[in-house]
C-alpha cells in the first residue's frame, strides 16, 4: 500500500487558505459577471441608439449612463485581476502568503481603484433603482412620487458619505478592508445601501402589484403580462441583488472568508439588474408614468380588420351566409367606457359574397 499523499500546500493556517481560495474564486466570478455585462451593454446600446430619434434625449442619456457603467466596470475588473496577479504570482513568497500581502498593500493603486470603482458602481446602481421607483410612482402624481422617494434619497446621500469614508480608510497604509474602522464603515455602508434597495424594492413591488390587479381585471392576459408578470416585478425592483447583498453583508460582518464570493456575485447581479431595467426601457416594455392611463383609456377603442363576407355551404348543400363587417362600417367612440359600445352601419360591405353558383360583387 502506498503511504499518505505528501502535502505540497502552503504552510499557513486553514482559515488563511480558505480566505485565499475565496479571494481567487471571487475574482473569477467578477470576470464572468463582467462578460455578461458587456453583452448586455451591447444589446442595450443598440436598442437605445435605434430609439434616439423617436424618444429623444432620454435614450441618449441612458446610453451615456450605461457607457459610464461599463467603463467603470472595466476598470474594476482590471484592478481586480491585477490584484490577484500581484498576490498570487508576483509576490507569492510574501511572508504569510498571498492573503497577507493583500491585507498589507491596500494602499497600492490597483487596490484603491478596486474599492473606488466598486463604490461608484454600487452608488450608480442605487441611483438607477431610485429613479425607477420615482418613475413608477409618478402615475399617482409627481408630489406623491417625490414624497415616496424622499427618505430613500436621504439614505442614498448617507451611503455616499459612508462609502467615501470606507474607500479612503481602507486604502490607507497600515489599514485594510478588514481592519476595525474600515470594517465598521464598510458594513455600515453596505447595510445602508442594502436598506435603500430593500425599501425601494418594496415600494416598486407594492406599486406594481397594485397595477397588476388593475390591469389583469381590465386588459387581456397576453397584453397585460408584459407589464405585470412576476419576471417584470423582479427585474423592475432589482430584487435579485437584494438577496445576494444580504448574504454578503452577513458574511462580511461576521468576517467569514466566503464574503469575497458573495461580494462578486452581489456586484455582478446589481449591474446586470440595471442593464435589464434599461433594456426594458429601450424596448418600450418598462413602466412609465403613463403606462396605466394609456392602456386603460385606449382599451374601449375597437378597431376591426378588413374581413370578407362569405357564404358557407352546409352538409345539405344549402348556402348559409355568415356576415363579416368591414372596418369602414364599424366605428367606436374613444369616450365609450364599454368595449361593446360599437355603432354598426347598415351599408353592406364591399367584400365579395361567395355562393354555390357564383360570386356576387
Amino acid at each position: 500500500m502506498s503511504g499518505p499523499r505528501p502535502y505540497y500546500g502552503p504552510d499557513e493556517p486553514y482559515e488563511t487558505i480558505l480566505l485565499e481560495r475565496s479571494f481567487i474564486a471571487g475574482g473569477y466570478i467578477a470576470g464572468a459577471g463582467y462578460g455578461i455585462q458587456v453583452v448586455l451593454y451591447v444589446i442595450c446600446a443598440l436598442y437605445l441608439w435605434s430609439q434616439r430619434k423617436r424618444q429623444g434625449k432620454s435614450m441618449l442619456f441612458l446610453l451615456a449612463y450605461i457607457t459610464l457603467l461599463v467603463v467603470i466596470a472595466t476598470i474594476f475588473t482590471a484592478a481586480s485581476a491585477r490584484t490577484v496577479q500581484d498576490a498570487y504570482v508576483d509576490n507569492r513568497n510574501y511572508p504569510g502568503g498571498p492573503w497577507q500581502y493583500f491585507l498589507k498593500t491596500q494602499y497600492l493603486a490597483e487596490d484603491i481603484l478596486f474599492y473606488a470603482m466598486l463604490f461608484v458602481l454600487t452608488f450608480l446602481s442605487d441611483l438607477l433603482v431610485l429613479w425607477r421607483c420615482w418613475v413608477i410612482w409618478t402615475a399617482s402624481g409627481r408630489l406623491t412620487a417625490y414624497a415616496i422617494i424622499a427618505f430613500p434619497t436621504i439614505m442614498l446621500i448617507g451611503s455616499f458619505v459612508l462609502g467615501t469614508l470606507w474607500t479612503i480608510k481602507s486604502s490607507q497604509p497600515g489599514l485594510s478592508l478588514y481592519s476595525t474602522l474600515p470594517l465598521i464603515l464598510g458594513t455600515s455602508y453596505y447595510v445602508v445601501s442594502l436598506a435603500i434597495n430593500i425599501i425601494v424594492t418594496i415600494l416598486i413591488t407594492t406599486r406594481l402589484i397594485m397595477y397588476r390587479k388593475t390591469m389583469l381585471s381590465t386588459l387581456p392576459n397576453e397584453h397585460a403580462k408584459h407589464y405585470v408578470s412576476l419576471a417584470t416585478i423582479i427585474i423592475e425592483s432589482s430584487a435579485l441583488y437584494s438577496v445576494f447583498a444580504i448574504i454578503f453583508i452577513a458574511t462580511y460582518g461576521a468576517n467569514n472568508p466566503v464574503n469575497q464570493i458573495f461580494l462578486s456575485v452581489a456586484s455582478a447581479c446589481q449591474e446586470i439588474a440595471g442593464y435589464l431595467i434599461i433594456l426594458r426601457v429601450a424596448q418600450g416594455r418598462a413602466w412609465n408614468k403613463d403606462t396605466l392611463t394609456t392602456h386603460l383609456t385606449t382599451l374601449p377603442t375597437m378597431q376591426y380588420a378588413n374581413r370578407e363576407q362569405r357564404v358557407g355551404v352546409d352538409t345539405l348543400g344549402v348556402g348559409t351566409q355568415s356576415v363579416f363587417v368591414d372596418a369602414g362600417d364599424a366605428t367606436s367612440s374613444n369616450d365609450a367606457q364599454d368595449p361593446d359600445s360599437v355603432t354598426w352601419s347598415d351599408k353592406p360591405p364591399k367584400s365579395q359574397i361567395s355562393t354555390n353558383g357564383g360570386t356576387i360583387a
